[in-house]
């Protein structure tokens, strides 16, 4: 009988501890801590999503869920950290760094934000694959062709300066963005191509610094920017000349600047090493004001960089209704969609999830 009794019990314990296990497990959508907050979605560089055909569902799949969750979310921007394709201008895939002509690479991306277009403003920024054959060997870019301002009305509404490629006609590859967030905050997005001109940190530095933009809170998209070790990338071994990296853009426009307050970047990567992805660094301008330095890219996670693509990452960024504290949380809609995977849906360390506070 107590033989009978203690196995019971024995059986009573392990089913409440796979209880609790599953409910420690048990995943709930992303949503705002505070109704009243709005947000930003941070994608990372999407480069090996569309070199592979295979992965191209990915980032489909994550721009789906940003357009589902605009309204759950109070989602009013999304930024894109560049490198859009993997390479510009491949007119024949090698079978090995992508199986995909950069045609199609440009078709897919362009495909998978198309179904943002009307819905939120999104900006892109061009980073040094989006430049030459593979990656800038010159200036030339196909960016325009695939993202002109005028398909999404909302960027057009938005847009109040482009700035000139290489063949000096304006693009959005540099260029500003307003947006006045619900509790009446005014941002001015800037956008800036990979290893800005001396010519186009000038333009930006005399956009940023008119008399209309004085009570703005200025933020700088641009794809190459902080190295792993959250300090400003100082030199990159790339054949382009007049380019300026982290260190001489923080250098040229932010420090001097009176109101540049959150940086985003990407580019940096290291095989299944999340550390490797990311970096932040928290600096003064020349008005005082704290500067918000965020790296966010995950294209070598999931198996390298001829992996899956990034495991689907993105970042919410929450601005509360306090018109200064940003929460950042790190999610795969990818994980999401499954039962299977939810309870991996949201990264857990530290440097992926934190809050940052806006002067």
């Amino acid at each position: 009988m107590n033989h009978c009794r203690n196995y019971y019990l024995v059986v009573v314990s392990i089913l409440t501890i796979f209880t609790a296990l599953q409910a420690q497990e048990t995943y709930t959508p992303p949503k705002l801590t505070n109704p009243d907050s709005w947000s930003i979605i941070l994608v990372p560089d999407t480069q090996t999503y569309v070199k592979f055909e295979r992965n191209q569902g990915t980032l489909e799949t994550m721009t789906a869920w940003i357009s589902e969750n605009i309204d759950a979310l109070n989602i009013k921007m999304v930024l894109c950290t560049g490198d859009l394709v993997e390479q510009n201008e491949l007119l024949v895939s090698d079978k090995i760094n992508g199986n995909m002509p950069s045609r199609d690479q440009w078709r897919a991306v362009s495909h998978a934000f198309e179904r943002l277009d009307g819905k939120v403003p999104y900006i892109l920024a061009a980073g040094n694959h989006d430049f030459g054959y593979k990656s800038v060997e010159n200036r030339k870019s196909n960016y325009s062709q695939y993202f002109p301002v005028h398909r999404n009305l909302l960027n057009a509404k938005a847009l109040r300066a482009a700035g000139k490629n290489i063949d000096g006609l304006p693009s959005v590859e540099n260029a500003t963005y307003e947006f006045i967030s619900p509790q009446q905050r005014k941002f001015l997005f800037l956008n800036l191509e990979f290893a800005p001109r001396d010519t186009i940190l000038q333009w930006a530095n005399n956009e940023i610094s008119k008399e209309i933009y004085k009570d703005h809170t200025v933020v700088l998209l641009t794809h190459s920017y902080l190295n792993s070790e959250n300090k400003h990338k100082e030199k990159e071994n790339y054949p382009i000349i007049d380019a300026n990296y982290g260190k001489a853009i923080w250098e040229k426009l932010v420090a001097p600047s009176q109101n540049v307050q959150l940086v985003f970047s990407g580019h940096i990567g290291s095989p299944d090493n999340f550390k490797g992805h990311t970096a932040f660094k928290e600096d003064r301008n020349a008005a005082g004001k704290k500067v918000n330095q965020i790296t966010f890219n995950a294209q070598a996670m999931g198996g390298g960089w001829n992996g899956n693509g990034g495991d689907g990452w993105l970042r919410i960024m929450e601005f509360l209704p306090d018109g200064k504290t940003v929460i950042t949380t790190t999610f795969s809609p990818y994980f999401a969609i499954s039962p299977t995977t939810q309870k991996m849906a949201y990264q857990k360390d530290k440097f992926n999830n934190f809050s940052i506070k806006l002067d």
